[in-house]
């Protein structure tokens, strides 16, 4: 079987299916071209972590309040780096910065896209050699403008046209979609190229994994405490059937396995975010990575709306998130309106 490469894969697709130009298409390449060339910088760095020193934390935070490692802030400017000269960007949001990163050499001409992104998902776990990844975002640049507004950034998921994620584990691979289903590569490091390995990923409608944080348990509301202990009861309570639990507090990493052998991750709300609005990022976590599970025929939740159908109102939000198996998420959907 002949591989496919990345490249050659986002030109294709975006003929076939998305009626763009030749020149529209190759364009498109080059951008997700920029974000690999990240992508595959960041899994250098993430694999020599140990060797060079960078694992440990810095004496500061990021907005969230959150704790930084040196890879995180490593990782940060990476994307930036590797973004900011293509031209197809006009600016750019991450986890780990206050507000929106307008690029300079677009002052005169505008990039028809925005990029959000989380540099650095799980970075709790790379002391310990769990797996770790980066979660990306696209929308278009609304106005066209080459300083965009702050307004410009706070779009639904739904108007999403690219959502990715690359995992830095036992291999390095990058997964995608454009609107037309979830596709996989995995990076040939003998080459230097992603080549396609799973091609239209689907997640089963049914499982029997879950994965949640069970040490937040006492604070849950009633629907997430009820879900999770039928669970638990297995085969002699309401569900007639054993199930198993994970947890890798690395989302791209659990969206991964889902993706891979199906289940449902879940971070509800509990009373400790009740204030926060949730744990996750909607617009560089929650939002890509419904769009992936919703084209992988998954389906993805706060309990109450469709993540993606959310207005956002501040570059950081959080929300709660339940996403994976159709079928599951609806059951939850469901205790949460009962």
């Amino acid at each position: 079987m002949t591989s496919i490469s990345l490249n050659q894969f986002i030109i294709e697709e975006q003929l076939q299916f998305h009626h763009a130009t030749d020149e529209a298409a190759d364009e498109f390449a080059l951008l997700l071209n920029n974000i690999v060339m990240a992508c595959k910088k960041i899994s250098v760095e993430v694999n020599k972590g140990a060797l060079t020193g960078t694992m440990g934390n810095l004496q500061s935070e990021n907005v969230q309040g959150e704790v930084q490692k040196e890879l995180d802030v490593i990782t940060n400017e990476i994307f930036l780096e590797y973004n900011m000269h293509g031209g197809y960007f006009a600016g750019m949001v991450s986890e780990e910065l206050d507000e929106p990163y307008i690029i300079p050499e677009l002052q005169r001409e505008a990039g028809r896209y925005l990029l959000l992104f989380d540099p650095l998902d799980g970075s709790s776990n790379v002391n310990i050699n769990i797996s770790v990844g980066s979660i990306f975002s696209i929308v278009r640049n609304p106005q066209g403008l080459a300083t965009p507004h702050f307004q410009d950034f706070l779009q639904p998921g739904t108007q999403q046209v690219c959502a990715g994620y690359a995992l830095y584990g036992s291999s390095t691979m990058l997964v995608l979609t454009t609107g037309n289903g979830v596709n996989g590569f995995t990076l040939d490091r003998e080459v230097g190229e992603f080549f396609l390995t799973h091609p239209n990923m689907r997640i089963p409608e049914d499982t029997q994994e879950f994965a949640i944080n069970m040490s937040n348990q006492r604070f849950w509301e009633p629907p997430m405490q009820r879900y999770i202990a039928e669970c638990l009861q297995g085969k002699d309570g309401p569900r007639g059937k054993d199930f198993n639990m994970r947890w890798i507090a690395s989302m791209a990493t659990e969206v991964h396995r889902i993706l891979v052998r199906g289940g449902i991750f879940t971070y509800p709300i509990d009373s400790k975010l009740k204030q926060k609005g949730g744990r996750l990022r909607l617009m560089y976590e929650a939002n890509p990575m419904s769009f992936i599970v919703e084209q992988a025929g998954g389906a993805s939740s706060t309990g109450h709306e469709r993540i993606m159908a959310i207005q956002p109102h501040a570059l950081h939000q959080r929300v709660p998130v339940i996403l994976g198996a159709k079928n599951e998420v609806e059951r939850l959907v469901a205790y949460h309106q009962n």
